[in-house]
């Protein structure tokens, strides 16, 4: 076999894991989490439900998360606080994301919001998705391998 002819593996172009939950009132929402290697942090999107299964990703919110960040919801992820709240604020905008744990059988164990206040306007957008015990499982693996990658180790 001739060794030029031998394609190397295609680089990964995704590094993302987004949990979609539309539902049939329209009022439901995505929120994906994507490692950026070269900014060494989590971009955080969060979009509305726009159709029957279609999100508005032109008016997505968007967090960069770092390490503090990171260890905050994983804390809240593996059970050791039951709330994760972050803040970022900036000329343009605030945004939160907030991260609870729900003691109650009847509903996911997780719910997760994410939201923004435009600076000029005072508008506020918000994105709310219930998450289960395997997106929560899922989430926590993909979290940790981000810190392993931020870091360099």
């Amino acid at each position: 076999m001739n060794a030029k002819s031998v394609s190397p593996a295609a680089p990964k172009t995704s590094t993302e894991y987004a949990i979609y939950k539309p539902n049939g009132r329209g009022n439901g929402g995505v929120i994906r989490f994507e490692l950026n290697r070269a900014k060494a942090a989590v971009f955080v999107d969060a979009a509305t439900q726009s159709g029957e299964k279609q999100f508005d990703w032109e008016q997505k919110i968007t967090m960069k998360w770092g390490l503090n960040d990171l260890g905050a919801v994983l804390a809240t992820l593996q059970g050791r606080q039951e709330q994760a709240k972050l803040f970022h604020q900036s000329e343009k905008a605030n945004s939160a994301f907030e991260l609870t744990y729900r003691d109650d059988p009847q509903k996911a164990p997780f719910f997760m919001s994410m939201s923004r206040q435009e600076g000029t306007s005072k508008n506020v957008r918000k994105v709310s998705i219930p998450i289960t015990h395997a997106e929560a499982a899922i989430l926590e693996t993909a979290l940790r391998a981000a810190i392993t990658r931020v870091l360099g180790w």
